[in-house]
């Protein structure tokens, strides 16, 4: 099964560096960073907000585990967010060539 997962960085130069080493250890055929994302959310009982970087990683559900264990190893947040989705469809070209950059 094929996923998209999200990961929200502290800024570019942490989600290019991450980006990267999943790219190298063929846990991710393709990652975009989406640059400046505005992130409101609740921490440790308090309303935070911050600008981030997001990672649109494309995987396979197998890959899942090394994914968020390479993830928390690197990560400068204590709880980073990790959240994968399934992908119910796509073109078949471009999931052939996901399955084909993951081996």
């Amino acid at each position: 099964m094929f996923i998209i997962v999200l990961i929200t960085a502290k800024d570019k130069k942490e989600a290019l560096k991450i980006s990267q080493k999943l790219i190298i250890s063929k846990l991710a055929a393709c990652v975009n960073i989406i640059e400046k994302v505005d992130s409101l959310f609740i921490w440790k009982a308090k309303a935070e907000h911050s600008k981030e970087s997001l990672l649109v990683i494309k995987s396979k559900k197998v890959k899942l585990d090394k994914i968020i264990r390479l993830v928390k190893s690197m990560h400068s947040y204590e709880v980073p967010e990790i959240i994968a989705l399934p992908v119910i469809g796509g073109d078949k070209q471009y999931l052939r060539w996901v399955d084909e950059s993951l081996r």
